[in-house]
């Protein structure tokens, strides 16, 4: 891309985590691990639970229900809740998940503006697409990778993010990342990129804490923020 070409400041493609980043996913994993756990003999989750459980894939998920509320199974019985997890929450995903505030305006308007557009999430692919159809999303964004794109690479993993940028036809130097969590920090600065949070997001550690480039509040700030980056 050259100085010519639409873009934001230097920002001329973005890479958007998903859950606690643009949606409030919470709820429907509550709710999905809550129809797993009371059947085996174990307690519910809560909700802020569950949100610090969220991050690093359905898998990692399963596992820390079942850390929280007894023993987790061993591999071959754990294997089998992790797939039937995921059969029963893609097609309920979006049931009770919803867009934050002020996303859906951002996002056109970056659109708009010609910036690339892509989400790289620890989701699942299938759910992820899913909640993007559902909540009128997936209009927006040009490449989307799940937490099962790509074998064996997830974030922090750079590489999660590098086959965006490639996918994009975008390099480092022109891109940054919207997210929400250390997964997010990690990945995006083991792949050269700046990285803007969002203070509502799934983390243990403030947002302010993790060592991104800016936090914001509200999506209002986003166009701002990724001009002065």
């Amino acid at each position: 891309m050259n100085a010519q070409e639409p873009g934001l400041g230097k920002v001329r493609a973005l890479i958007f985590d998903l859950d606690g980043t643009l949606i409030d996913s919470a709820p429907d994993l509550q709710a999905a691990a809550n129809r797993m756990l009371p059947p085996l003999g174990r307690r519910e989750v809560g909700l802020k639970e569950v949100q610090l459980m969220i991050g690093d894939g359905v898998p990692k998920l399963v596992e820390r229900c079942f850390a929280a509320t007894g023993e987790i199974p061993p591999k071959d019985e754990f294997d089998q809740h992790v797939a039937a997890f995921i059969a029963d929450y893609e097609p309920r995903s979006a049931e009770l998940t919803v867009a934050f505030d002020g996303a859906h305006d951002v996002l056109q308007n970056l659109k708009i503006q010609g910036i690339k557009l892509s989400i790289c999430t620890n989701k699942p692919y299938g759910a992820t697409m899913q909640i993007l159809e559902k909540l009128e999303l997936a209009q927006y964004f040009d490449i989307v990778i799940g937490g099962d794109t790509l074998p064996g690479i997830k974030k922090p993993d750079p590489r999660h993010l590098q086959a965006a940028l490639e996918k994009m036809k975008a390099e480092p130097g022109e891109a940054a990342m919207v997210g929400d969590n250390a997964n997010d920090v990690n990945a995006s600065h083991a792949a050269g990129l700046p990285v803007v949070l969002l203070s509502h997001g799934y983390t243990k550690t403030p947002a302010k804490d993790l060592g991104g480039e800016a936090v914001i509040d509200h999506f209002d700030e986003l166009t701002a923020t990724l001009a002065a980056l």
